[in-house]
């Protein structure tokens, strides 16, 4: 066969399907590349998945599954110091569009946002959900089907707030789910302070990583958030360990978020979180392309007014050095929330 017609046979069994792709040309190839598949199906098809779950539910019976460690026996129906007992309890389930924008997509993330808090945050902004309790109570059942009807809905990736003190029921859930067909995403949306032993048991679990990283200085996680002093020791440790499990977040080709870390900071009025200190750690400790949010949308919520140094909103001068001091780190996977607000 001479080379034009061989080119040109290629081409008819090419575009029937019938050549084999590796005599397909590169944009070819690319399109038949496996699609995406979420973490958790691999241990869900072995059975692993739901045999962590297990495990995380035995840790309720004196419970450890938060850096307070503070022995509650959930399993007996008392509330631990988050104020959750064994019994899952859901505030919504709906397509969110407030996020990072490589989450919202033009779907949403599928948002579920989860009742009760570990940190309890005096200036919380969802202080009626994580301080108050206001939810419903919620099997597994209802919570798988939660996911996969966000998944229906066409939401990016199923997105667990506040998830620590359920992780148990959420990994129980995303057994059933995937059973029934969930495959997005799952992001755990966190306040940065997890035990690294209970990260662990959600590596292979969890795609993307989604922590705040609030604070530098023990003394201002312990004033502010209900003698938390551990929380910049142990959310440094949570850190290395999401980011050894998910890697550096970095968007396909379409703009949406399939796995890695994702770093939250929120600026506090008056170096309360000592903002600085936070960009250099994340700037010597994980790749400069770590993805970081920094966050200006601060206000006085809940019980913020009774503290001085934070009853104010942030002013341009401090969100623009802490945008200043990123860049000078050379960290450069930036989101700068509300930037054009304020400059």
């Amino acid at each position: 066969m001479k080379r034009r017609q061989f080119i040109s046979s290629n081409i008819i069994l090419a575009s029937a399907g019938l050549l084999p792709s590796a005599n397909l040309p590169h944009s070819e190839k690319r399109s038949q590349k496996k699609a995406f598949e979420p973490s958790y199906l691999k241990l869900h098809r072995s059975g692993e998945l739901k045999k962590r779950g297990e495990i995380l539910w035995k840790l309720m019976k004196s419970c450890q599954l938060c850096p307070r460690e503070c022995g509650t026996d959930r399993l007996s129906g008392d509330e631990g110091f988050c104020h959750a007992s064994s019994q899952l309890e859901v505030s919504a389930a709906n397509p969110h569009f407030g996020e990072e924008r490589p989450l919202v997509g033009q779907g949403g993330s599928g948002t579920i946002f989860l009742t009760n808090c570990n940190l309890r945050c005096v200036f919380c902004i969802n202080w009626r959900i994580n301080h108050e309790g206001i939810g419903s109570p919620c099997s597994l059942e209802t919570l798988a089907g939660m996911m996969l009807k966000l998944q229906k809905r066409g939401c990016h990736n199923i997105n667990l707030v506040t998830p620590t003190h359920y992780s148990p029921h959420i990994l129980l859930a995303l057994d059933l789910a995937a059973a029934r067909g969930l495959k997005i995403p799952l992001v755990y949306n966190t306040s940065g302070w997890e035990r690294p032993e209970i990260l662990k048991l959600l590596d292979g679990i969890v795609d993307i990583y989604l922590p705040d990283f609030k604070y530098s200085d023990p003394e201002m996680a312990g004033k502010y958030s209900a003698d938390a002093f551990s929380y910049p020791e142990i959310s440094r440790k949570a850190l290395l360990e999401m980011n050894r499990q998910v890697g550096v977040a970095k968007p396909a080709a379409n703009g949406l978020m399939l796995r890695g870390l994702m770093i939250r900071h929120l600026v506090l009025p008056n170096n309360v979180s000592g903002t600085r200190n936070v960009i250099q750690w994340i700037s010597r400790h994980l790749p400069k392309d770590t993805y970081l949010n920094i966050m200006s949308q601060y206000r006085p919520a809940h019980q913020a007014h009774k503290y001085p140094k934070i009853s104010r909103r942030i002013t341009r001068k401090e969100y623009h050095n802490a945008v200043k001091w990123a860049k000078e780190a050379g960290l450069s996977n930036l989101e700068i929330q509300g930037y054009s607000r304020l400059f």
